[in-house]
């Protein structure tokens, strides 16, 4: 459990498009196999210490004739931004995703001594 001792927390949020393979027949859409896609998140301000990120899918379009297969990670959480990962394999056809995220840590408030 992550215990946040400063008087300041933030929580910082916002979407990002992973990735739109159906139009330009990318690896997502006409691959098989591992595939990979990550984008990089910079928060609106760094935080004290890498903050807990949390990442969900708002957004994914996928062919019906395959396998369903997803997995959204955040990783390489810096206390200036994340990299949202999403991951699939097997036959699993994804066109477009996007990701919803949220971010929640200590900050430094404005009267803060640095000693």
């Amino acid at each position: 459990m992550k215990k946040l001792t400063s008087h300041c927390i933030g929580v910082d949020d916002g979407e990002v498009v992973l990735f739109s393979d159906f139009q330009d027949e990318g690896d997502m859409w006409t691959g098989t196999g591992p595939r990979e896609r990550r984008r990089h998140v910079a928060f609106s301000e760094p935080y004290l210490s890498p903050p807990t990120v949390h990442c969900t899918l708002s957004m994914w379009d996928m062919d019906n004739g395959t396998n369903l297969r997803g997995d959204i990670q955040a990783e390489n959480v810096t206390c200036e931004g994340f990299d949202a990962v999403f991951k699939t394999w097997g036959d699993s056809r994804i066109a477009r995703a996007r990701a919803r995220w949220m971010a929640i840590g200590a900050l430094r408030a404005a009267d803060d001594w640095e000693v």
